[in-house]
């Protein structure tokens, strides 16, 4: 990585910033002195500034309670996104992995690890996503309803069945649903396919993270070691 962008990324100072100071003398690399705001940094040299060290930034994981109306995106014209609600240097660096629908709330999860990032959203490692649902009409066939999920759905303009999903009823208004898949609003066009229609959708968990129950619709917190770990 080229050292004004390390420094940048672990740092409030801009890139300007940073040439400032290569100018002045003041970065220094394993003690010596850089003359070159472009020059690479090595994996496990010190950086410095005016002698004070400065650390590798480590990669970051939130979980956030997203409201209603918020749109997952980075940037909207029209909406309040879901990385305006995390309050974080250089939030604007965050990916979100596993977007939601505006009016659908609950966990979403933000970091700027690629990597994890894909193995949570990868199709390939299944990962389970688990939905409270409200639904505008009763179950006219709970049992049916389950068995066909479980047997895997055909949704409307796809020529494959959706993954087997568990769908487990609370009332005849109110089901849970967990899918293993991320398709374009998928839950709301599983229970087209059902001949119902979804008024309230939102997301519980995913994978073994948990939303927090202390969250309040917009806050956000760190993930554990324990929640990282998991996916």
């Amino acid at each position: 990585m080229r050292i004004d962008r390390f420094i940048s990324n672990a740092t409030d100072l801009s890139r300007n910033d940073v040439k400032r100071l290569v100018k002045n003398g003041e970065v220094a690399i394993d003690g010596t002195p850089v003359n070159d705001p472009g020059q690479r940094l090595g994996e496990g040299q010190d950086v410095t500034i005016a002698g004070a060290p400065i650390a590798t930034p480590q990669p970051r994981y939130y979980m956030l309670n997203k409201p209603a109306g918020v749109v997952c995106a980075n940037r909207d014209r029209d909406h309040t996104t879901a990385v305006e609600l995390i309050y974080e240097h250089r939030a604007e660096e965050l990916q979100i992995a596993g977007r939601l629908d505006i009016d659908t709330t609950g966990l979403v999860l933000l970091t700027d690890d690629g990597q994890w990032n894909h193995r949570l959203t990868s199709p390939r490692n299944r990962c389970k996503k688990l939905y409270h649902v409200s639904l505008a009409e009763p179950l006219d066939d709970p049992q049916s309803a389950v068995e066909r999920c479980a047997k895997g759905i055909f949704l409307h303009g796809e020529q494959r069945r959706c993954q087997p999903a568990a769908l487990t009823v609370l009332d005849p208004c109110t089901v849970e649903l967990a899918i293993v898949e991320g398709k374009y609003h998928q839950v709301k066009r599983m229970f087209a396919a059902l001949g119902n229609a979804v008024v309230a959708l939102h997301r519980h968990s995913v994978g073994e993270i948990v939303l927090d129950a202390d969250l309040a619709p917009g806050e956000y917190r760190p993930l554990s070691a324990a929640e990282v770990a998991a996916i």
